[in-house]
């Protein structure tokens, strides 16, 4: 039993040294700056968009719960915590995500280019907004970050990984995987 305890607890300090090396080569990453990080919006329960959605009025949409205002702002005290530059924030027309961008960082404009097309009713400017999201980061230039708040269609048409929300992805321009991590 005495050596079990000892081989166990020689893994868990492994797996602990492990994590903790993995986020701190995340955080340095980004603090080295010149990155796309996508966020997919705070947790906004349900599913999809109400049949009434209308992008100009939130209260036909589904929106950030309590949950996910809290997870908004611990994202953005992230960012400040660790001395993240950003160059800008992007956010799709959907208030879900404005909510997350404004909770988490405050200054953020609008990107068609990273609105849902999860919905039938939208599936349409599938191709439209991809390209048009993928040009806006192959031209955009900063030694900063560049912050994208989405949607889970956007993020696993662009970089085929499914994520959780509030989950954090970093990519470089070629949409190379960098690392991601989860804040609740």
């Amino acid at each position: 039993m005495k050596y079990f305890i000892l081989i166990f607890t020689f893994i868990l300090s492994i797996i602990s040294t492990s994590n903790s090396f993995s986020n701190d080569k995340i955080i340095s990453k980004l603090q080295s700056g010149g990155n796309i990080v996508f966020i997919r919006h705070a947790i906004a329960p349900g599913n999809g968009d109400p049949e009434n959605f209308n992008i100009k009025d939130c209260s036909t949409q589904r929106n950030l719960s309590e949950e996910g205002i809290n997870q908004s702002k611990k994202i953005g005290a992230f960012f400040k915590k660790n001395n993240i530059n950003i160059d800008k924030v992007l956010s799709s027309e959907w208030c879900r995500c404005k909510d997350t961008a404004k909770y988490a960082f405050k200054n953020f404009s609008t990107f068609e280019g990273l609105n849902s097309f999860y919905d039938p009713r939208f599936e349409k400017y599938k191709i439209k907004q991809i390209n048009d999201l993928k040009r806006y980061i192959k031209e955009w230039k900063s030694t900063d970050n560049l912050i994208l708040i989405t949607h889970y269609v956007v993020i696993s048409e662009l970089l085929n990984k499914g994520v959780s929300s509030g989950e954090i992805i970093i990519t470089d321009k070629n949409f190379n995987n960098l690392g991601s991590f989860l804040i609740r």
